[in-house]
């Protein structure tokens, strides 16, 4: 079993910076992949930012270049640094992590840029 704890969200105006966190515990050796999702009102839950083992690294389209997945291995913890921010990422964000064949969720935390 895992849990995963997220902090970080807040309320940013257009073109600032907030940085998530998201921290594993449980009975883990090692989870291969980590990342985010958000989930905008009325919209379906997209995939932000993946990052596997090592520096393997995907992210959606509408966040390229602004948005950096990162991960501390010996913390069983995932990032996402957020820049350039814009109205249109205000969504609850959530950590996953997939491990031992099972998906495994965050709380979700809000991220809110103002205009």
């Amino acid at each position: 079993q895992v849990q995963l704890v997220e902090s970080g969200g807040g309320l940013v105006q257009a073109g600032g910076s907030l940085r998530l966190s998201c921290a594993a515990s449980g009975s883990i050796f090692y989870i291969n992949l980590m990342g985010w999702y958000r989930q905008a009102p009325g919209m379906q839950r997209e995939l932000v930012a993946t990052v596997i083992s090592g520096d393997n690294r995907n992210y959606a389209d509408s966040v390229k270049g602004r948005f950096t997945v990162s991960r501390d291995n010996a913390k069983n913890t995932v990032y996402l640094q957020m820049n350039s921010l814009k109205p249109e990422d205000t969504a609850i964000y959530y950590c996953y992590a997939y491990y031992m064949n099972n998906m495994y969720w965050g709380q979700g935390t809000q991220v809110t840029v103002s205009s």
